[in-house]
């Protein structure tokens, strides 16, 4: 099977990323911040329940939550997530959660 070409437009423009899709997207720093560390800490939370081969009922169980959260987590529904409970999630699964400020 070969693969479809597809024709680059002439008037496209390129950007280059500030290093935030949030940002990117057009929020404001602030929530882009906030935003992106969501995003972040959803991501490595997917990543240790994979790892540990957790399924999402043990999961539940060492989160403190319920399986319904668990797999809003699993499937990346970080807008479901606040930056406050990402953190709580993680130390609940005893790691720690350090934010750094450049």
């Amino acid at each position: 099977m070969r693969k479809k070409i597809i024709p680059v437009d002439a008037d496209a423009q390129v950007t280059n990323s500030t290093g935030n899709v949030f940002t990117d997207l057009g929020f404001g720093p602030g929530e882009a911040a906030v935003m992106g560390l969501r995003a972040d800490l959803i991501a490595r939370l997917r990543v240790l329940v994979k790892e540990e081969g957790w399924t999402q009922a043990q999961a539940a169980e060492r989160f403190g939550i319920a399986q319904s959260r668990v797999s809003d987590l699993l499937r990346g529904k970080w807008d479901k997530f606040s930056l406050d409970m990402l953190i709580t999630l993680a130390a609940r699964a005893g790691r720690k959660v350090e934010l750094a400020m450049a």
